[in-house]
Parts: structure tokens; C-alpha cells; sequence
């Protein structure tokens, strides 16, 4: 089944308004979702383009160690998961195309989850009331952010924060696990003997292509995203979002790449050159050069982040400050923040 949604703004735009927030109709497309619990107003969901699972999950991943995979360049990014002696490289180039890897490791059922509109890249538990679910894709968004669907009970969950939305599960939220989104020459360097995520068939799709050319160059997210725009930082501006327990922290990228290392909020984040953007050019390896961050307690633990834009932070999160270059910034007003 080839993918209807990246071939373009447009088609996405009006792939919005073809299918309106509406339970009767949701229905008819065969979902037994329970839409009488809801924690977000229905009309904040819109399609995507693809129907379920048009954009396939990948339920029996295929892996190889690092030291065979040759079709990998230093550059490509990877989200890696567990960040210990099991590791595990979640390829971008295969992500892009799947958004959802359900699997298992080291005993754990886990949800490796890739969003490319909202460039979020988070790592679940999926057990739920001592119950292992099983996630696809809706092809829905909110926000502009990937809408998941459990094949248990029909609920659908919002990524970014991991929260049953609506139906049976509404108000759970999955517990995110610690990863890392770095270049695969750096994993490889770590975890020679890591697996890496191979595609089942190389052929299925354009791996290592990017659809959403030139996207992370934007001025604002595609139209599909509906809400206010941040202020005081630019919508597509990267930020490394670090979830402590006390809330999110949360430093402008390019600050970051420009320090190298800062402590802020508690937390140590720092940064290397050497990542390629998986948005930016038509060829994922060859496009330009974001770096990748690192985010630990200031005790070296590891701590649960991902590096997003600002208008997704902005979307989810309430009231929240970025340490950008000009000092803290406070996303919802603009205004500077109290250091």
C-alpha cells in the first residue's frame, strides 16, 4: 500500500477538510472507538490523508547488528532505544515512512513512535492497566501531531504527551521511556554490536527519502496545523524539550549548538555536530546539519526529551519558557522570563 500523505502542503491542506471532526462519520469507516469520553474537543482532530494504518506500523521488526549495516550513512539520524548495553537504532529514513515500531526489548513491549510534521521522536511502555497494547497510525492529527490508535480498545493517543484522547483509555497517559536521537556513525561508534531496525521490504518505500522537502525551512507548520502560533521564537525553530518530573525544560537548539554544553533548569544538555536533519533536503544523509543534543540530570542520569519544534511545544505544553540566545523566552506571551 503506498502512502497517500507526503507529496505535499496542499494535498495535506485539503486532506483536512475532507473529513471534519465527526463521530457518525468515524463510525461509518469502521471505528469502535467509545467517542462519549473525550479529554479534547473533536474538532481539534483532522485527517491526515491516509485512512488507518495507511501508513503501516511495523508489528515484527526485523533488526540487524550495526558492524553488517552498510546502506546507513554517518549522518543518518537514529533514535536510539534502550541506552545501555540492548540498544536498539530506530532509523529516520524508516521511521518517516512507519511512524509506530511495536516491539519488545529486553522483556519490555514498547511503542517507538516518530512524528515528522511535529519532528518528535518518543519511546513508550506500552502496558496499560497491566494490559500490552498494540498502536497504528489513525491518520489523524491534532495540532499537526500524530494521533495513535490501540488495537485493544479503539482509543486514540495523542504522541506528543503519550494521553489517551478519546474512547475507553481516555486520560491514561503512556510512561515515555529515556532515548536518544543521534547520528547513526555515533551509535555505531558506542554499540558496535547494537541492532539496527531493517526494513521487512526495502522496496515498500522511498527509505531515506524525505517527503516533506524543505519543511523544517518553513516560516510555519503546514496548514493542517490549527492553534496559536508561538511568540518571541520562530514556529519551526528547533527546541530540545527535557520532561522532568518538576515539568518541561526546555533550550533553543541553536543556543545549544552554539554553547556546546549549558545547565539549565536542573538539567545538562549538550550537543555535537554530525546529524543530518530528516526534513530538510529530498535525500535524508546528504541534507544539512542540526547536530544532535543530549539531555541528562545534572546526576548523569538519563532523562526522557526530545528535540521538537517550538510550535509544537507551544500547542501542548501551557505557559512554557525556552532559553534561547536572548535569554528566556515565554512562549505564549513572548515576553522574557525570569531567569
Amino acid at each position: 500500500m503506498q502512502r497517500a500523505l507526503p507529496i505535499g502542503a496542499l494535498v495535506l491542506a485539503l486532506a483536512a477538510t475532507s473529513l471534519a471532526a465527526d463521530p457518525a462519520r468515524w463510525r461509518a469507516l469502521g471505528w469502535k472507538t467509545d467517542f462519549s469520553q473525550t479529554r479534547v474537543p473533536l474538532t481539534e482532530i483532522l485527517s491526515g490523508g491516509p485512512p488507518r494504518d495507511g501508513i503501516p506500523p511495523i508489528d515484527r521488526p526485523m533488526f540487524r547488528p550495526a558492524r553488517e549495516v552498510t546502506d546507513l550513512a554517518e549522518r543518518d539520524p537514529v533514535l536510539v532505544y534502550p541506552l545501555d548495553a540492548n540498544a536498539r537504532a530506530y532509523p529516520l529514513r524508516v521511521l518517516t515512512w512507519h511512524e509506530i515500531v511495536n516491539d519488545t526489548v529486553a522483556d519490555l513491549p514498547v511503542a517507538v513512535t516518530y512524528c515528522p510534521l511535529c519532528n518528535a521522536g518518543i519511546v513508550f511502555d506500552r502496558r496499560v492497566e497491566g494490559r500490552v497494547l498494540d498502536f497504528g497510525t489513525t491518520g489523524l492529527l491534532r495540532k499537526s501531531d500524530l494521533v495513535m490508535w490501540d488495537r485493544q480498545t479503539e482509543s486514540w493517543w495523542q504522541q506528543f504527551s503519550g494521553e489517551a484522547i478519546v474512547g475507553k483509555y481516555a486520560g491514561t497517559t503512556l510512561r515515555m521511556l529515556p532515548s536518544r536521537l543521534m547520528a547513526y556513525g555515533e551509535f555505531a561508534g558506542a554499540w558496535p554490536s547494537g541492532l539496527v531496525l531493517t526494513p521487512a521490504n526495502p522496496q515498500l518505500r522511498a527509505y531515506g527519502k524525505n517527503p516533506y522537502v524543505g519543511y523544517d525551512g518553513r516560516a510555519s507548520p503546514y496548514e493542517l496545523f490549527s492553534g496559536e502560533l508561538p511568540r518571541g521564537v520562530p514556529a519551526m525553530a528547533r527546541v530540545v524539550v527535557a520532561r522532568t518530573p518538576a515539568g518541561p525544560v526546555a533550550v533553543a537548539l541553536a543556543l545549544l549548538a552554539e554553547r556546546g554544553r549549558l545547565e539549565h533548569g536542573g538539567v545538562i544538555f549538550t550537543w555535537r555536530a554530525g546529524q543530518a536533519s530528516a526534513l530538510d533536503g529530498a535525500d535524508i544523509a546528504t541534507s544539512r546539519d542540526v547536530g544532535s543534543a543530549r539531555v541528562t540530570a545534572a546526576s548523569g542520569a538519563a532523562l526522557v526529551y526530545d528535540v521538537t519544534f517550538a510550535f509544537v511545544l507551544n500547542a501542548f505544553v501551557k505557559d512554557v519558557t525556552v532559553l534561547t540566545k536572548a535569554g528566556p523566552v515565554n512562549l505564549a506571551s513572548g515576553a522574557p522570563a525570569a531567569r
